[in-house]
């Protein structure tokens, strides 16, 4: 049984996400979930995770709520694209509990202290929790079993065409993660892009009882189902990671991220050739996406029986 810490700005993705995570229980096992400003504000993207946590029946997995904005610069945010509640077109029910007290960054860092080299950090929004855990605790770099992020792109970006969204919302903060000394397991756009939701996934969704709920109008809020694609389930690739590294290809490489360029602010500066020197990364370059599908839609077949 793995055990995974997910930091998040739900976000469509991010549901879907934790939708996989749900579903795997017999694999992962969620000890906390963390919320971020990123998709839109930190108060509607901690109401989403605490929706999602009853929705998806995750029991009593705390959710702590952590930064609402970027560490140095303006507030970057993606309700054009994920709507204004951060959900599109999905209606939950009201969450009935609470997030738990105290900070997000605090909750990681005491969650990793109290099981050293048993928890991977997944994290799906803006990387500021993370960056400010680092701050404060050096020493999770070593704690972590392994940190997973959604973020960033060997090639070209989407919120500009240098920088992806997560990277674009606290470039700051993702300079220090990737300086921090650990191996980030990197899914970027390069990959995550290839898990869209197809006409054919669509109707593998739609006989899922209730989670068919989130399901159908998550995965067409933002872009069209045709038979050759759809939207991209980003987040939702770092949860598979960790359940099955196998689907993606990996390469070492340095990856630096742009602090300061007028037009590049947020890049995610990828060099494959390390030579001599040491990778701080290991980026994903491809994704079985067959397998990719077979992996999420058993886990959602499986949380669908749960759920009723």
């Amino acid at each position: 049984m793995k055990k995974v810490l997910i930091d998040c700005d739900p976000g469509i993705d991010d549901a879907l996400a934790l939708a996989l995570a749900a579903g795997s229980h017999d694999s992962l096992d969620v000890v906390g979930v963390t919320t971020v400003g990123g998709n839109v504000d930190l108060p509607l993207t901690t109401a989403n995770a605490l929706a999602l946590r009853e929705f998806l029946d995750l029991g009593d997995v705390p959710v702590t709520p952590g930064s609402a904005g970027a560490l140095l610069r303006h507030t970057v945010r993606a309700a054009d694209v994920h709507g204004v509640t951060g959900l599109g077109d999905v209606v939950l029910p009201a969450p009935l509990r609470s997030p738990s007290e105290g900070h997000a960054v605090d909750f990681i860092v005491d969650t990793l202290r109290a099981a050293p080299g048993e928890i991977t950090l997944v994290a799906v929004g803006p990387l500021t929790n993370v960056a400010l855990a680092v701050r404060r605790e050096p020493r999770v770099v070593e704690w972590a079993r392994d940190l997973v992020i959604m973020g960033g792109s060997y090639t070209r970006g989407n919120h500009n065409p240098a920088a992806e969204f997560n990277m674009l919302a606290d470039p700051e903060a993702a300079a220090i993660v990737f300086d921090a000394g650990w191996t980030v397991k990197q899914l970027g756009l390069d990959v995550t892009l290839s898990a869209v939701v197809t006409m054919d996934v669509l109707d593998r969704m739609r006989p899922l009882g209730r989670l068919a709920e989130l399901l159908v109008p998550a995965s067409q809020s933002y872009k069209a189902v045709t038979a050759e694609g759809g939207p991209a389930i980003h987040d939702a690739c770092a949860v598979a990671y960790v359940l099955d590294p196998s689907l993606f290809t990996c390469v070492p490489a340095v990856v630096n991220v742009e602090t300061t360029g007028t037009y590049t602010r947020g890049m995610t500066v990828t060099d494959f050739g390390v030579g001599d020197r040491r990778a701080n990364a290991l980026v994903a370059t491809s994704l079985d996406v067959k397998r990719f599908w077979d992996l999420a839609m058993g886990a959602y077949e499986r949380l669908a029986v749960r759920l009723g």
